[in-house]
């Protein structure tokens, strides 16, 4: 039997710039749970209810400081896989159906000694518990295809973390955006994992009444603090015990943050200072929320409950670990989780038509033009700077088209994260599948379209050229993947990524041949080291070299001889001549080499912080938002408002006339 116990914890965090001052998250909770029970967390919005839920996990922010002990059966093992955790926001990848969605999950989390046959039995056990039958063959959906709805959705991410048959579940809301119908299924599967001897906790804002008596135990949380811990039947009898009985036509959840959302003492004063007339006597003799926040609080430190609690913790603190029974057999190999990653990110690309095959259209489109405006472009004296101006336009046009595929990036990068932080797999994994899965895509986006530019402009007749443009068209898209597929990790939205990807790959284009010859570039920055760090001054150069070297053009004034490639490239393109063009070739290769480590790193080391000016302007706006809410001086239609407390507006008795 495992039991799960936390003893003071507080968690605070700085409050401002480098200010001394400490915001406090939570102030010394202390519980326990037990297994076959579900137990809720509740309290008002910013009471601590994720914060707690995250402590219990290990994955508070960097800048917070968490002090106090949090054991699984009397030993630290919040990193274990014994813990599972599912988010508020679960992230999918659409294309895939509800089963394939578990069936993936499940060969990159189970150890790899089960078979094929043992792992599908899992996944079919889990979507009959989770209730997931009747669209178990369903996509999940995303922007060009509908897919489940939200109440399955929250049910498949549940089903998502007891693949592993964790002992404690963790759950921050997971009935936010449901029907009611939907919430209470949800809150039913919880029950049914929990009769297994597992041990659920889930925070829950405001439950109907009837998911509410499904709940073993409650915490209410009030600004960090404990209001109440113990059985959730018996809340009902501690309000009243403290001299705030719950009316009887009342949800009991609702008299809770009724009593303990300290917001309601600041829309009454707002009210007060908006209406013309003083507020009645009998509203200024009421308790204020704080007030009776803070007889709660009190009330509970004092009772039977927190002795209890403490003295159960305790008990539980002080006993030898039991023995918690693990998966038997080795964990997922890095080669298998490989594979499956690949298989999935590979389906993922064929099934949404955004992700490749709309830009493969494009690509072609794009060939197309290009090749009726350079058709059969010859060898007269006119061609020289048509061939230079058709490979500037393949190699600048084409690379831009790349910025297509970021809000696709984007949301693999959203699902990688969710996968990361639960410690499915690793950074290298993510790498190398996304360079196995995409390659078939590219392959045919520079085949297709090279193929069909390379035939309609006749450019350097030959296998060997013609292979040289495909491949070097190759591995210059795969470069321009890679940048923005590191961008996409760093920026926080679609918009902005799209700007930045674009002016980075214009900036990597600006010390290439495109623009200016190589020689007539300024020596500082952009000559060294600019011109050698961007992959469209390889990838031009070298198919300047393809396409002009070995062939004559016309010359310029009849009678003079005939002007060779080299002659052009040397003279009037500026393109060195030192070394061939399958060094600039590799030169191609070792840069997109270097740019999916460089997206390794970026993966790997690089943190989403959010930005202090903004952070800044948010607080300005948040002051200023309650100067003009609390300006003395009432407006229009605040005259028309009825002059009553929030209290009577219910009609029902509330928790202050209730004394």
């Amino acid at each position: 039997m495992v039991m799960m116990m936390w003893e003071d914890v507080t968690v605070e965090r700085p409050s401002s710039f480098g200010a001394q001052r400490k915001k406090l998250l939570l102030s010394g909770i202390t519980g326990f749970a037990e297994p076959a029970r579900v137990m809720a967390v509740m309290g008002p919005s910013g009471c601590g209810k994720t914060t707690f839920l995250d402590s219990l996990t290990g994955k508070l922010a960097p800048n917070v400081v968490m002090t106090g002990n949090i054991l699984i059966n009397g030993k630290k093992n919040l990193n274990s896989r014994d813990v599972s955790y599912v988010a508020q926001e679960e992230l999918f990848l659409g294309t895939l159906t509800v089963k394939e969605t578990l069936t993936f999950s499940a060969n990159m989390r189970l150890p790899s000694k089960m078979s094929k046959e043992e792992i599908n039995k899992v996944v079919e056990e889990t979507i009959m518990e989770m209730g997931l039958e009747d669209c178990a063959d369903t996509r999940i959906g995303n922007w060009h295809c509908r897919g489940i709805s939200n109440g399955e959705k929250k049910r498949l991410s549940i089903g998502l973390e007891i693949l592993t048959q964790p002992h404690v579940l963790l759950l921050d809301e997971p009935t936010t955006g449901l029907d009611s119908a939907s919430a209470f299924y949800v809150i039913q599967a919880l029950c049914h994992i929990a009769h297994k001897g597992k041990i659920v906790i889930c925070s829950i804002h405001q439950p109907s009444s009837e998911i509410f008596y499904l709940f073993d135990d409650l915490l209410l949380l009030s600004s960090g603090e404990t209001v109440y811990f113990g059985q959730a039947k018996n809340a009902l009898k501690f309000f009243a015990d403290a001299g705030f009985p719950c009316p009887t036509r009342r949800n009991p959840s609702d008299h809770f943050l009724m009593c303990t959302n300290l917001d309601f003492d600041l829309i009454t004063e707002v009210l007060e200072r908006t209406q013309l007339c003083l507020a009645s006597s009998k509203s200024t003799m009421e308790m204020r929320k704080s007030e009776i926040r803070r007889t709660l609080i009190e009330t509970y430190k004092s009772s039977k409950l927190m002795l209890n609690a403490r003295s159960k913790v305790q008990q539980l603190k002080h006993n030898e670990e039991q023995g918690i029974k693990h998966y038997t057999g080795s964990t997922t190999t890095w080669r298998k989780q490989l594979c499956t990653l690949t298989k999935r990110s590979f389906l993922n690309m064929t099934r949404d038509i955004g992700y490749y095959w709309l830009r493969i259209i494009f690509y072609i489109m794009v060939g197309i033009s290009i090749g009726t405006l350079f058709f059969h472009i010859g060898t007269g004296n006119s061609s020289i700077l048509a061939r230079a101006k058709c490979v500037s336009f393949i190699y600048g046009f084409m690379i831009c088209l790349s910025c297509g595929g970021l809000p696709f990036f984007i949301e693999e990068l959203k699902v990688f994260y969710g996968e990361r932080s639960k410690r499915h797999y690793g950074e290298a994994v993510f790498v190398v599948s996304n360079i196995i899965s995409s390659f078939p895509f590219l392959v045919l986006t520079s085949f297709s379209s090279g193929t069909i530019i390379y035939f309609m402009v006749q450019f350097h007749p030959g296998l060997t050229n013609y292979a040289f443009f495909c491949i070097n068209l190759f591995c210059c898209l795969s470069v321009v993947e890679c940048c923005i597929m590191a961008v996409a990790s760093l920026v926080p939205n679609v918009l902005m990524g799209i700007g930045i990807g674009t002016g980075v790959i214009i900036f990597m284009m600006m010390p290439s041949q495109i623009f200016r010859s190589l020689p007539e570039l300024p020596k500082f920055f952009w000559r060294y080291p600019m011109s050698y760090l961007s992959f469209a001054s390889w990838a031009v150069q070298g198919e300047y070299k393809n396409d002009m070297l070995g062939v004559e053009f016309d010359p310029f004034l009849p009678g003079d001889a005939k002007v060779s490639g080299e002659k052009v490239l040397s003279s009037i393109l500026g393109v060195p001549l030192d070394h061939n063009k399958w060094w600039d070739l590799t030169a191609l290769a070792t840069l997109l080499l270097v740019h999916r480590v460089v997206l390794f790193l970026v993966l790997r080391f690089v943190k989403r912080a959010k930005s202090p000016k903004l952070w800044f302007y948010a607080k300005k706006s948040l002051h200023f938002g309650k100067r003009c809410l609390f300006n003395d001086k009432p407006s229009i239609s605040s005259r028309k408002l009825a002059q009553h407390p929030l209290s009577s507006q219910e009609g029902l008795m509330s928790p202050n006339l209730a004394m």
